[in-house]
């Protein structure tokens, strides 16, 4: 913040927290914007949520050494009480978007920390950078993922290595299906929205190979629960959480299905609860 020109000040603090560490959560990018407040003058940060975020991800990226995205650090900041929001990482415009009516966001904790450590992430990470380079060399107007689409993809499938390819597929398919979320949460179509969570977790299943068995076995509770609209793990995989949209007369069979099934199949004891969007970080009253 500092370097950033922003004003900050020493303080004597306690820090407590209902989010669970090494769950997927978020809970560095939570710490982060907590802590860009604590040491901003009373008055509050002299920057924008988005400002704050982008500096929270710098502190990752170069003193924790995980190459992260800025979605966490974003969500933290920019939060949006009742919604979604969509952020484009480009351009960084970004808007709220509406949670419809009629569903509960509930979280499920497989029971097993998050084992993600920062050569886990950053070997992912790599074998995209991987394939820019490759389809890159052909095409030289590609300098992201993001400027690849389906069809370009598997035009240049002879110019990747397997793995590169299913990691690229991922990303490729994972960004249409956030404008296809987008779009479902909008308009109200909860079907699609279920259909588009469980293709997500198959992707990050399958293809970037970052769930577990037990995040598994949490997305195929919530798929086979009456009620419950849409799930998918959440965070950067190798455990943690799963994240679901649950009609509200339904969460409690699911919570029960969870506690009863889950187990029996893992082994492990998990953890569910009920949450809400809410407003990102700032200052509280009292």
């Amino acid at each position: 913040m500092t370097r950033a020109g922003l004003p900050t000040v020493g303080f004597d603090g306690v820090l407590a927290s209902t989010v669970p560490r090494a769950s997927g959560l978020s809970s560095s990018a939570a710490i982060e914007l907590a802590a860009a407040w604590a040491v901003s003058p009373a008055a509050g940060p002299g920057a924008d949520p988005l400002t704050l975020a982008r500096i929270a991800q710098r502190a990752e990226n170069t003193y924790v050494g995980v190459q992260c995205g800025l979605m966490d650090q974003f969500a933290s900041a920019s939060g949006v009480a009742g919604a979604a929001v969509l952020l484009d990482c480009r351009t960084l415009e970004h808007r709220p978007v509406p949670l419809p009516s009629g569903v509960v966001l509930v979280v499920a904790h497989s029971g097993m920390p998050r084992t993600l450590n920062t050569s886990e992430y950053n070997d992912r990470r790599a074998d995209c950078e991987r394939a820019v380079a490759a389809i890159a060399a052909r095409e030289p107007g590609v300098t992201a993922l993001r400027d690849v689409d389906r069809s370009l993809l598997s035009h240049s499938r002879d110019l990747l290595d397997p793995v590169a390819y299913r990691r690229a597929q991922h990303i490729v398919d994972e960004n249409e299906r956030v404008v296809e979320v987008e779009a479902a949460l909008r308009s109200g179509d909860l079907d699609e929205l279920g259909r588009l969570f469980a293709a997500s977790h198959v992707s990050l299943r399958d293809l970037y190979e970052v769930s577990s068995p037990e995040l598994d076995a949490l997305a195929d509770i919530a798929w086979d629960t009456p009620g419950v609209v849409a799930s998918r793990m959440t965070g950067a995989g190798f455990g943690g959480c799963t994240v679901s949209l649950v009609r509200p007369d339904a969460v409690d069979d699911f919570r029960a299905r969870v506690e009863r099934d889950y187990p029996a199949r893992t082994g492990r004891t998990p953890r569910v609860w009920t949450v809400r969007a809410t407003d990102g970080a700032g200052l509280r009253d009292g």
